[in-house]
C-alpha cells in the first residue's frame, strides 16, 4: 500500500503489504503486535475518531509534557539539562555540529554518496541546525519526543522537502490501525498488518482531530517507555519525585530557619485583680500594639508583613495574677542547628543521580581533571556513554527526514534504504577534553608497542599484522594511508620501503634511502 503525502505517493503498489511501515512481506502470521514506538493501537475498520480512549490518551499525554516543561524551569533541573545538552550538541563556527559518515556503505558509488551528503546538508539547513541545534535537542530531551511536518510541493515532488515545520508534541499522537485475521481452524486472531497514522488536535478541548499520513511526519521518540510500553516518556520522568522532594525540603528548611532563627520574647503581664474578660482584653491590646507579623510565602520565597493571621514568629504573652512576681520579660533562645543542610544536599544529589549527572559536578571546588584518561572518574565515563546513547536516539530525526528526501529526489529506492540504513553513521562535533585525551593516550600506547615490536617485523610478525592488530587500522584506512604516503614527496623513501622487509631496508638504507633525502 503506498503512503500518500498530501497526494504524493511514496512506496510500493497497493497490491503489496505494508507491515509496520516497512515494505517487507510478513513471512508468518503472529498473534502479537510489532514494536509500535509510542503508537496507540486501535482496531482497523472501526470508528476511532475522538473516542473516549483517544481523548483520555491525548489529555494525559499533554499533561505529562506540561509537567516535564515545568520541571525544566527549576534551577537544579535546568542546570542538569544544560550540562547534558552542552555535551551532546557542540556548536562550531566552521562546520555543522553533526556530519554524515557513509564509509561503511560499500554498495554505493562515490558520486551517489556525494549526492547523499548534499541532501543531508540540505536537511540541516531546513532545520537551521547550526543555529538552533541546541534548542531542538533540548526540546526533544524535555518532551521525550519530537515531531516535524515535512512539507513537499505537490506540483513538483522531485524538489524534495522544502520546509520542516516543528509540531508541538502535546498536540499530536501516533495511532496504529491493527488489521487482524481469524484463523479458520483455531479461531485465534493473528496480526495481518499495521498501518500507522498521526492524529493532530490544536487544543485539548477540540472535538475533532485531523488524520495525517505517516510519511508527512518526522517522528523521533526518546526510546524510553512507561511500564506498559504504550507511551514514550521523557528522560525527566524519573526525576519527578526527587525534584518534588527537594523543593519540599527546601521550603521546610527556609520556614524552619525563619521561625527558629529569632530569639522570641516571653511577656508575663501583671493583670492584678482584673476579671478574666478584662484581663484578656488588656493582654490582647498589648499584643496588638507591640507585635510584628511576618509571613513566609512558599510560592514566591518572599517575606511579607501580615497582621491578620497568627504565626510562629510572634512573642508569647501570658497573664499573671496579683500576688505573683509582677510583669516580667524573658527571652526564648533560637534554633541551634540552623546551619545543617544535609537533607537538602541529599535530595539534590538524588536529583542529579536520577538525571545521570556525575556527582563530582555538584562540588564547587572540584575542577575538571586535565590529566591522563585513566584518571577520569567512572561517573564521567558513564556520563559520556549516556550522551552517546542520547545521540543515537536523536539521530532518528535525521534518518527519517533523509529517507523521505532521498526517495523523493530519486537518488535511491525505498528497498535500498532499508538495506543501507543500518550502515549510516553520524559524527558529532565534540569539545570534551576527556575524548581527546583518551584518543591521544590510546595512540601513544599503540606507538609504544610499535617501537617494541619494530625489531621483530619480518622475523616473527608481518607488517600487515602490525597495522591491523597493533595500530588497529581498517582496510580503508590502510589504503588511504598508503595513498597519502606515496603522494608526499619527502615520503618517497617510505613508499619504497613498504615493498621491502626490515632486513632488506637496513641493507639498502646506506644507498637508496639516504639519496632520497
Amino acid at each position: 500500500m503506498p503512503v500518500e503525502l498530501f497526494g504524493i505517493s511514496i512506496g510500493r503498489s497497493k497490491k503489496e503489504a505494508l507491515v509496520n511501515n516497512t515494505p517487507v512481506e510478513p513471512k508468518a502470521a503472529s498473534f502479537t503486535l510489532p514494536e509500535l514506538d509510542d503508537a496507540m493501537p486501535v482496531d482497523a475498520g472501526g470508528y476511532y475518531g475522538v473516542g473516549i480512549d483517544l481523548d483520555v490518551s491525548l489529555r494525559s499525554e499533554a499533561q505529562f509534557i506540561a509537567k516535564y516543561r515545568e520541571m525544566s524551569m527549576q534551577p537544579e533541573a535546568e542546570q542538569a539539562i544544560e550540562d547534558i545538552c552542552n555535551e551532546a550538541i557542540v556548536n562550531n563556527e566552521e562546520k555543522y555540529p553533526i556530519g554524515l559518515d557513509l564509509s561503511l556503505i560499500s554498495s554505493l558509488s562515490d558520486s551517489v554518496k556525494d549526492r547523499i551528503d548534499k541532501e543531508f546538508d540540505h536537511i540541516l539547513r531546513l532545520l537551521d541546525f547550526n543555529n538552533r541545534g541546541y534548542e531542538i535537542f533540548r526540546r526533544w530531551y524535555i518532551d521525550g519526543k519530537g515531531y516535524y511536518h515535512m512539507i513537499v510541493d505537490k506540483s513538483s515532488p522531485k524538489k524534495g522537502i522544502i520546509e520542516m515545520r516543528p509540531i508541538d508534541a502535546a498536540k499530536i499522537k501516533k495511532i496504529a490501525k491493527v488489521e487482524k485475521k481469524a484463523d479458520p481452524k483455531t479461531g485465534a486472531k493473528t496480526i495481518k498488518g499495521v498501518k500507522e497514522v498521526y492524529v493532530f488536535r490544536e487544543k485539548p478541548t477540540d472535538s475533532s482531530a485531523i488524520e495525517i499520513a505517516p510519511e508527512a511526519i518526522c517522528y523521533y521518540p526518546s526510546g524510553l517507555y512507561d511500564a506498559s510500553r504504550t507511551r514514550a516518556i521523557s528522560y525527566l520522568q524519573k526525576a519527578i519525585k526527587p525534584l518534588n522532594q527537594l523543593r519540599m525540603v527546601e521550603d521546610a528548611t527556609v520556614i524552619y530557619r525563619l521561625s527558629r532563627a529569632p530569639e522570641r520574647r516571653i511577656f508575663y503581664v501583671d493583670v492584678g485583680s482584673l476579671p478574666k474578660n478584662k484581663a484578656e482584653q488588656y493582654v490582647q491590646g498589648l499584643m496588638n500594639r507591640y507585635r510584628n507579623k511576618l509571613v513566609y510565602d512558599a510560592n514566591t520565597g518572599e517575606i511579607r508583613d501580615d497582621r491578620k493571621f497568627m504565626n510562629m514568629l510572634e512573642d508569647y504573652w501570658f497573664p499573671r495574677r496579683e500576688g505573683g512576681k509582677g510583669t516580667e520579660v524573658s527571652t526564648l533562645d533560637g534554633g541551634q542547628n540552623l546551619g545543617e543542610m544535609e537533607d537538602v544536599m541529599y535530595f539534590e544529589k538524588k536529583l542529579y543521580k536520577s538525571l545521570n549527572i556525575p556527582m563530582s559536578r555538584l562540588e564547587a571546588d572540584s575542577g575538571f581533571n586535565m590529566g591522563r584518561a585513566s584518571e577520569i572518574s567512572r561517573d564521567e565515563l558513564n556520563f559520556q556513554k549516556f550522551i552517546n546513547r542520547l545521540r543515537n536516539k536523536f539521530n532518528l530525526l535525521f534518518m527519517n527526514a533523509l529517507r523521505v528526501q532521498l526517495i523523493l529526489k530519486g537518488i535511491i529506492k525505498e528497498e535500498d534504504w532499508y538495506k543501507m540504513q543500518q550502515e549510516i553513521r553520524f559524527k558529532y562535533v565534540s569539545d570534551s577534553y576527556f575524548t581527546e585525551s583518551k584518543e591521544y593516550e590510546i595512540l601513544k600506547e599503540r606507538l609504544d608497542v610499535l617501537r617494541e615490536i619494530n625489531d621483530h617485523i619480518g622475523d616473527y610478525y608481518s607488517r600487515d599484522f602490525v597495522r591491523r592488530n597493533i595500530l588497529r587500522q581498517s582496510d580503508q584506512e590502510i589504503k588511504e594511508m598508503d595513498r597519502q604516503i606515496t603522494k608526499e614527496p619527502r615520503n618517497e623513501r617510505r613508499a619504497y620501503c613498504l615493498t621491502k622487509t626490515p632486513n632488506q631496508w637496513r641493507e639498502d638504507s646506506n644507498e637508496r634511502c639516504q639519496k632520497l633525502y
